[in-house]
């Protein structure tokens, strides 16, 4: 049951929130996941793939949130194919306006000897089992014969045409471990078009990974043989080297339109503003010279590309910037600018804030403002990413600092937090340098120790009074946790990002303490379709 019956229509399945969040270093909150949902519906994806309800209770309680709060897409969540997984999935889109369970089950030769342990025949038994019960909670059911591309043809052909007589509505084809190459993968597409019975009824679904740099080419030469929908994340991120990128493939099938004929429902001058804010939330870079949303893709430095470019634009540039959503030229704020103007530029740029933080974001524009004689679009960014954090680290907040720190002399902070009840608590430490003591003062009130194994300091914008943008790494509890801010004062940045692991540290102390242990299955593990 997909999102459109034309047929050169490719239906965009988003799976950021999903596999992309599997990426290491990658995984995102609560409020994170939401911001990125909305960002998604926005851009016009046909469907969000929310999650893996089952492995853990943080994951259900993102699908289900997302489910009932997210409008236009088709929300999705994954399940294997057993009772427990399917109906934790179907409890989790059950308030979806439109919603699908996605099962998977390994059908190579490898997995079925060294994974399942399961024959053939096993296979297919469990395959239309989860299929049929998926369909008892849901009209639009999605099946995956996990590491499809490694899958001997016939047996490939059979698992999919028993999942079509259970009730699958949509067909994916998973190159799971990207080992696929194009031709070789369109013509697996090709011979299930020709095999399968019935599968003229479906959607038929494709999804890439890019170990050997090859997802998106894939992904377009299955389309080439007849499927219809790709799935892909933003930015291209994943476990190992990604997953298909989406605004590269859509902007494949938008520039190259007279050789695929194919068209999606998305807005691609979401694309550029869907990318930073993704970039933002993981704090995982995009590379500079990243097809479609890299910081070079419209950048021209060679005296020859320059002169061509001055002549005429597409003498060097297949595509326009202002299509994915790169104006020609930055935005630039003053003082003097309105509050309007400022929340229309900062939804340009892809956030939702509530009055309330807009109210706030205006006060520190302001503010910033009478240090910096120019707001870039850069600068609006960290603003408002701020703003978004802000409701989500509530134990502590900084008050204020002082530090000191020379040649020959001792590095010392004195630091000052306010506990939500209002309370003031103060307490100073020395250190190797600034931000030793001061994480060390931190550590000393709130009397939470934890292992920092990441810390980055990088300005903004250019300028030399451009904000700096602190992003500390910590380990606790075996567990990673990530935390970024930004401040003309970069060490200030730098308290603020670490206060916020700390809070979200804090509160997970106090979850364990006051929430009974949740009943999380055994063996669960990310999936990997």
């Amino acid at each position: 049951m997909g999102p459109t019956t034309d047929p050169n229509r490719v239906i965009i399945f988003d799976t950021t929130l999903r596999d992309g969040e599997q990426s290491p270093g990658c995984s995102m909150n609560l409020g994170e996941k939401m911001e990125m949902a909305r960002a998604l519906a926005d851009l016009g994806v046909d469907v969000i793939e929310a999650g893996f309800p089952i492995a853990s209770p943080g994951d259900f309680e993102s699908v289900q949130a997302i489910a009932r709060e997210v409008y236009g897409p088709i929300i999705c969540g994954l399940a294997r194919c057993n009772q427990a997984d399917i109906d934790r999935a179907a409890e989790a889109i059950k308030d979806a306006r439109r919603g699908r369970i996605h099962v998977f089950l390994a059908t190579s030769a490898i997995h079925r000897e060294f994974k399942l342990r399961m024959t053939p025949a096993e296979v297919i038994k469990r395959a239309v089992e989860g299929v049929e019960r998926a369909r008892g909670y849901c009209a639009d059911v999605e099946f995956s014969p996990e590491d499809a591309a490694r899958t001997e043809l016939d047996f490939l052909s059979e698992v999919v045409e028993n999942a079509i007589t259970a009730g699958a509505t949509t067909l994916n084809i998973p190159d799971t471990v990207g080992y696929a190459v194009p031709s070789h993968y369109a013509a697996v597409i090709k011979h299930l078009k020709k095999t399968v019975r019935g599968i003229d009824k479906v959607v038929l679904s494709v999804h890439c990974h890019n170990d050997l740099g090859l997802a998106v080419a894939n992904s377009l030469a299955a389309l080439t043989e007849g499927a219809r929908q790709v799935e892909c994340t933003i930015n291209g991120i994943g476990e190992r080297a990604g997953n298909t990128a989406l605004e590269e493939v859509v902007m494949a099938l938008r520039t190259r339109q007279d050789y695929y004929g194919l068209s999606t429902g998305i807005n691609s001058r979401h694309l550029h503003p869907v990318s930073r804010r993704l970039s933002h939330i993981t704090g995982m870079a995009v590379q500079r010279n990243k097809a479609i949303v890299g910081q070079n893709a419209f950048a021209h430095e060679a005296g020859i590309h320059q002169d061509g470019m001055l002549k005429d634009r597409s003498t060097y540039e297949i595509m326009r910037p202002e299509d994915i959503g790169i104006p020609r030229t930055e935005l630039v704020l003053g003082k003097h600018s309105g509050r309007h103007a400022l929340k229309q530029r900062v939804t340009d740029l892809g956030y939702h804030l509530t009055d309330d933080q807009l109210n706030r974001l205006f006060i520190e524009f302001k503010k910033l403002a009478d240090k910096k004689k120019e707001i870039y679009d850069a600068d609006l960014e960290a603003l408002a990413e701020n703003q978004l954090q802000a409701g989500a680290s509530l134990t502590w907040a900084l008050v204020g600092f002082t530090s000191t720190a020379g040649t020959g002399s001792q590095t010392s902070a004195a630091v000052s937090l306010r506990l939500a009840d209002g309370t003031v608590k103060r307490d100073a430490a020395i250190g190797n340098g600034p931000i030793d003591a001061l994480f060390k003062a931190i550590n000393r009130i709130t009397r939470v120790e934890v292992k920092v194994v990441d810390y980055l300091v990088r300005a903004v914008t250019q300028e030399i009074d451009a904000q700096g943008e602190a992003q500390v790494e910590i380990e606790y509890n075996g567990k990673r946790t990530r935390g970024r801010a930004v401040s003309v004062d970069v060490i200030e940045a730098s308290a603020l990002a670490y206060l916020e692991v700390i809070n979200r540290v804090a509160s997970r102390q106090l979850r364990d303490r006051l929430k009974p242990t949740d009943h999380i299955p055994q063996e669960v593990v990310p999936a990997t379709t």
